[in-house]
């Protein structure tokens, strides 16, 4: 069941506001007015989030919370119509927040459009979308959201990626020097970040190789049989486990390059618990250093 009632602690949570303050305003300004269980513990529907929501963006914007109290719904929604001339980090993450809660596809896609008049699209992934992402996860896993919401917004990046990329991958100059080959290693699934470091390569004008998830160590050879000059690139969320890194770079150096000489290059959050000492493998600790490398030195 899709979640459309939420405690307090899930209001701290979406807004970034603490929950005394929460209960501060609504006692001196009534600003929510949330329903009582039989044990009295506050349950807020979604209009009550939006409400917040709009509410903590023209706080931050300036105005004074007494005032804010006092604005009807539709008042709300102008004044923050006015005080967007360009939509801004902050308040593009809270209309795709609330995209996302009322899976609304319409204000997904019209909230990008806006973005990415403004800005390049690498620009909305690492300001916008990252930060989202790392949001919904924390709010997935602390139990604010359902799986539902989280799997909403990450597939609409997901086209997104796929989207863009399809974009630049006949307008760039092919680069013949190296083959990128893209997978995820065995039981992971979070793709989202391989698919971005595709659209990175594919724009800076290199061939790309896509096999996707959970791909066995083994069927990699298969592509050295057929390619040369290829560098693997890889990205590790949730697998392999922390105390199987290793193993899996000892694993790769005599499974693959023993067949032919290639590299390793690996993303991803698990990379800041991997020490390497491998000339041929190469780590990322985020995006940005990993695009400085497609742009600068290859």
């Amino acid at each position: 069941m899709v979640k459309t009632q939420f405690g307090i602690k899930d209001l701290e949570n979406l807004s970034n506001v603490k929950a005394h303050t929460i209960r501060i305003w609504e006692k001196r300004y009534n600003l929510l007015e949330p329903k009582r269980t039989d044990t009295n513990i506050r349950k807020y529907d979604l209009e009550s989030l939006k409400k917040l929501l709009n509410i903590v963006y023209l706080y931050n914007e300036g105005y004074k919370i007494s005032t804010l109290a006092s604005l009807s719904k539709i008042e709300l929604q102008q004044l923050v119509k006015e005080n967007i001339h360009e939509l801004n980090t902050e308040y593009a993450c809270t209309l795709l927040k609330t995209a996302m809660f009322e899976f609304d596809s319409e204000l997904f896609d019209a909230t990008f459009k806006k973005l990415i008049e403004q800005k390049s699209f690498r620009e909305v992934f690492l300001e916008v979308f990252v930060p989202l992402l790392n949001e919904t996860g924390i709010l997935w896993h602390s139990g604010t959201i359902d799986p539902s919401h989280e799997h909403f917004i990450s597939e609409k990046i997901r086209h997104l990626i796929i989207q863009q990329y399809n974009l630049v991958k006949d307008s760039s100059t092919r680069k013949e020097n190296k083959i990128f080959v893209l997978y995820l290693p065995l039981k992971e699934i979070h793709d989202i970040g391989l698919l971005y470091a595709n659209y990175e390569l594919l724009s800076a004008g290199y061939h790309t190789i896509y096999l996707g998830a959970n791909v066995p160590m083994d069927s990699l050879n298969h592509v050295l049989k057929t390619k040369s000059e290829i560098v693997f690139v890889t990205h590790f969320t949730v697998h392999p486990e922390t105390n199987k890194l290793h193993d899996y770079i000892s694993e790769f150096q005599e499974k693959v390059c023993n067949i032919k000489p290639c590299e390793l290059w690996i993303l991803g959050r698990k990379v800041d618990e991997l020490l390497n000492t491998n000339s041929n493998i190469r780590i990322y600790n985020n995006l940005k250093m990993f695009i400085q490398q497609v742009e600068t030195t290859l």
